[in-house]
């Protein structure tokens, strides 16, 4: 598929942004305007601002492949960004897959207690939930949002233990890491309290499009549709995604899912921002004279994706503590989160690693000055085409610079960043889709009158296969009518005949 000119497709303000034209124009106008000046006095007046030009076909060529280099580190960043966060899915589904499907719903551990089949569903769902948390805890652990509470991670992992000591009254000494880090002094964790315990179901609640079942060994559950809770306003014509979450209680109000930057004066004007600065360094200085800041304490941090991945294997090892699990499927549950944790590590390293500012500052000084110079060295031979030259050359090579430094971190919210938000919902449609399956035995739809898996050579479907199996049987040597033929001469036809239809 070739992809579309972005030029020629519907401009809006949205796309604008996204171009590095707001970040540039400032530099562009000045060089502009030297360019106007060098031009002016050396073709209005009587002094020449011409300088000799040998150095100009050299210095640019070597800057140009400096800020080629550049950009190009930048996009293998934003690529490794992408790679890493298909590792996650990919692990992600697998997990889930072997949660959900290999590990046995009717089960009895070792003190011959056995599990029910509403049980296991429970606990294994509950576990491909930390699996999908997994991605949202790394979207905003990448984003440098710290904590716990937010509208898409929050109901995820709400119900893990908050406190070390269970018994007795909470207490903040008590308090576990992945809580810890969040706590807030305004809406203190030790005084919630547990949410109240949902309505039972009752048959008004049940209908044909809000009710599933899961039949295993003659148990069967029912999941209903329930109503809303006043805590989530829903808004059918708007785009909300946690609307599919679960309606927890929290006892403090949780932080959107996306949360991005606003965009302000100092965006598009970004000359303006050296006032700012001064701005803020004399209030600094002015608060710094009034009297001495008030010491803060120190900040506890929390890795929420590491803690999401502590559970799992804690859940991994309590799978094989109790022998519901094999051995091959345990390493590969095993090797699955340990690439969950690898992942994590090579996105912070991405994110947390900028180039060194010197390399960054040196660049930038150089283009400058390579730009303020041009105009001197060409104005002798463009004239007054030098003011468009130098605006079409600065325009070029410093968006190119704006464009390597934009998608070095590619995991923020600006519009040329990775859709981290499109990624998580997309994992979480994924391990939905595999907690849909039943997981039923093979034969319940391998021998079906919808299978037909000799086609096209035998086009009989498989139940009318397993009903002649005679057929089959003693044809070794029978004609090669179909119906009449042997297996292996089936496949050799079917082999000829998809050869012959399938070339082009």
């Amino acid at each position: 598929m070739v992809a579309s000119n972005p030029l020629f497709k519907g401009w809006t303000i949205k796309k604008f942004n996204a171009t590095v034209i707001n970040d540039v124009w400032p530099e562009v106008s000045f060089f502009t305007l030297v360019a106007a000046m060098v031009a002016l006095v050396t073709k209005l007046t009587s002094h020449s601002l011409a300088v000799p030009s040998s150095l100009l076909t050299v210095l640019g060529t070597v800057l140009g492949l400096v800020i080629s280099f550049r950009t190009s580190t930048a996009y293998e960043r934003y690529q490794d960004g992408r790679k890493m966060w298909t590792n996650i899915t990919i692990a992600s589904r697998n997990v889930a897959q072997i949660i959900w499907i290999h590990v046995p719903f009717e089960r009895v551990d070792k003190d011959k207690k056995k599990m029910t089949v509403v049980q296991s569903v429970i606990e294994k769902k509950t576990m491909v939930n930390l699996v999908q948390a997994f991605s949202v805890a790394v979207k905003h652990f990448l984003r440098a949002e710290p904590g716990v509470y937010y509208e898409d991670l929050y109901p995820l992992i709400c119900f893990l233990p908050r406190y070390a000591n269970t018994v007795g009254p909470p207490t903040p000494a008590d308090m576990l890491p992945l809580w810890h880090a969040s706590e807030d002094d305004e809406f203190p964790l030790h005084t919630a309290t547990h949410p109240t315990a949902s309505r039972s179901l009752s048959e008004s609640d049940i209908n044909d499009e809000s009710v599933s079942s899961l039949e295993k060994g003659g148990s069967t559950v029912h999941r209903g549709q329930m109503e809303p809770t006043p805590s989530r306003i829903r808004r059918a014509k708007t785009f909300d995604p946690e609307a599919a979450l679960a309606d927890v209680q929290s006892h403090r109000p949780l932080q959107p899912a996306r949360n991005p930057p606003e965009t302000g004066f100092f965006d598009f004007f970004p000359v303006f921002r050296i006032f700012a600065w001064m701005f803020s360094t004399c209030s600094r200085r002015m608060r710094s004279k009034a009297g001495p800041k008030k010491p803060k304490g120190p900040l506890a941090e929390s890795n929420v994706p590491l803690e999401i991945t502590i559970y799992l294997s804690a859940y991994l090892a309590h799978l094989l503590r109790n022998n519901w699990l094999a051995p091959a499927l345990a390493t590969g549950l095993m090797n699955n989160i340990a690439s969950l944790q690898d992942t994590m590590s090579n996105l912070d390293r991405i994110g947390s690693t900028p180039l060194p500012f010197a390399y960054q500052a040196h660049l930038r000084m150089s283009l400058w000055l390579y730009l303020f110079f041009l105009p001197f060295q060409v104005v002798e031979s463009f004239g007054y085409l030098t003011i468009p030259g130098t605006a079409f050359a600065s325009f070029l090579l410093l968006g190119f610079l704006e464009i390597g430094q934009e998608i070095e971190n590619p995991f923020n919210y600006d519009l040329n960043d990775l859709d981290l938000d499109a990624f998580c919902l997309g994992v979480q449609r994924e391990l939905h889709e595999i907690t849909a399956h039943t997981t039923p035995d093979p034969t319940q739809f391998i021998f079906s009158a919808w299978n037909q898996p000799l086609a096209p050579g035998d086009r009989r479907s498989a139940e009318e296969l397993t009903a002649n199996v005679d057929d089959y049987r003693h044809s070794d040597h029978a004609d090669s009518e179909p119906g009449m033929m042997s297996i292996r001469r089936v496949l050799l036809k079917n082999w000829r005949d998809v050869d012959r239809i399938t070339r082009q």
